[in-house]
């Protein structure tokens, strides 16, 4: 079949790789490039051990802290609460205990089956070599914090995870550069991360154009199921025609998902970084300062230090005055590393209140298939992602039970 991919990050660009396996022509499109978006500055992270969705009791201990400060790690532009509070309503929602323990099934579910996709897909391609296994690391400013986490952690190794709790001396002696701050930590030995989540994002994409697959720098304004095809408008008016369409679009789906009929509660968490020249942070491998809404990854193109959610919409000006705050929080944690100078960015995530993607077939059409609102988990989900979309569209069963993420889950709460 003809397929376009609508979407030129990383979702889109593993797509059109499980596509092609199966055979089909694709088109990948988007308006900016490939690798534009969250794709070129997120933290580069395979986040497979993770199985907590956002809307959690951890948020809500920490989100009272966060909202006093505006550049803490958790912000919300006044101008833009009246828009956001539809969002927030489904967000309080999906805390509530049994919403929780769906959302943690399904983000296991799919978080399992993670890093084995991306092996699979990247030893295909001969691009084994863009992962790092040095593990992740998680710190806490104080024994007492870290116990808070005990729960969770225990949790993760009911589910095979493997963590080991470390005290302030093997902390301090696996990472020399932490200062003494970091009271405790715990190791994720089987965390890994890419050497760069966009130069990835560009191969992948390159690798998709040798097998085949045509990029298209377009916009797509509108899907519209026309008879036999489905036909894509494009913002020049013109109209291209296909057999199945994919929605891989991130913070940008929702109004597309609206063309056809499908309402989603999609809106989008602003991310900000500052990328150091490499080795700046002595730091060996990715490491999540707990309750400070912060990351630093060790890359091969330079040390990335990021994190913040910021709902502000897509169209207000960024704020870098929230990289001064992520530097001034990481300065206490590093106090010898260089934070000076750097490349400062600002991505948008495609988040959802239950923090799950959307991932199936249109209500009105099931030539038309979602893939976005990945919203932290984007480069995790990636690979996973495309294995379930190629499935759909050859009438197969996935591996992972699709119904979690289905847009048909939203009907009954708008």
């Amino acid at each position: 079949m003809r397929i376009a991919v609508i979407g030129g990050g990383i979702v889109g660009a593993a797509i059109a790789h499980a596509l092609l396996d199966e055979g089909h022509a694709v088109d990948l499109l988007d308006r900016d490039g490939i690798a534009a978006g969250a794709s070129a500055g997120n933290a580069g992270w395979i986040a497979h051990i993770d199985i907590m969705p956002l809307a959690s009791p951890k948020a809500w201990r920490q989100m009272p802290g966060w909202m006093l400060d505006p550049l803490g790690p958790l912000s919300i532009r006044p101008t833009y609460l009246p828009k956001l509070a539809p969002f927030l309503a489904r967000f309080i929602a999906a805390s509530l205990p049994g919403r929780i323990e769906t959302s943690i099934a399904a983000i296991s579910a799919l978080n399992a089956r993670a890093l084995p996709a991306w092996e699979k897909r990247l030893a295909a391609l001969g691009f084994g070599g863009y992962l790092r296994r040095r593990g992740l690391l998680s710190v806490w400013s104080s024994a007492a914090k870290a116990a808070a986490a005990e729960p969770l952690i225990a949790r993760q190794k009911a589910m095979g995870i493997p963590v080991e709790w470390l005290d302030a001396g093997a902390l301090h002696e696996l990472e020399p550069a932490l200062g003494p701050r970091a009271a405790r930590g715990a190791l994720y030995e089987s965390g890994c991360h890419v050497s760069d989540p966009k130069d990835l994002t560009l191969d992948l994409a390159a690798a998709a154009a040798d097998r085949g697959a045509q990029f298209k720098k377009l916009e797509a304004a509108a899907i519209r199921p026309d008879g036999k095809d489905i036909a894509i408008v494009t913002s020049f008016d013109s109209i291209a025609l296909y057999d199945r369409v994919v929605v891989a679009t991130g913070a940008w789906s929702k109004p597309l998902a609206a063309s056809i009929g499908d309402r989603v509660p999609l809106d989008t968490e602003r991310g900000y970084n500052v990328t150091l020249p490499a080795g700046r942070l002595g730091l060996s491998r990715p490491v999540m300062y707990e309750g400070e809404g912060f990351v630093t990854t060790p890359l091969d193109s330079g040390d990335r230090i990021g994190g913040s959610v910021e709902f502000a919409g897509l169209d207000a000006a960024p704020n870098f005055a929230r990289v001064d705050a992520i530097l001034g929080r990481a300065r206490r944690f590093l106090p010898e590393a260089d934070l000076s100078g750097g490349t400062r960015w600002m991505g948008f995530r495609p988040s959802i209140p239950d923090s799950l993607p959307v991932i199936g077939p249109s209500k009105r059409d099931p030539r038309i298939v979602h893939a976005f609102g990945h919203g932290h988990y984007g480069l995790t989900q990636a690979a996973v992602t495309a294995e379930i979309v190629a499935d759909m569209i050859a009438g197969r069963t996935p591996a992972i039970d699709p119904a979690p993420y289905s847009v048909t889950r939203f009907q009954a709460r708008f």
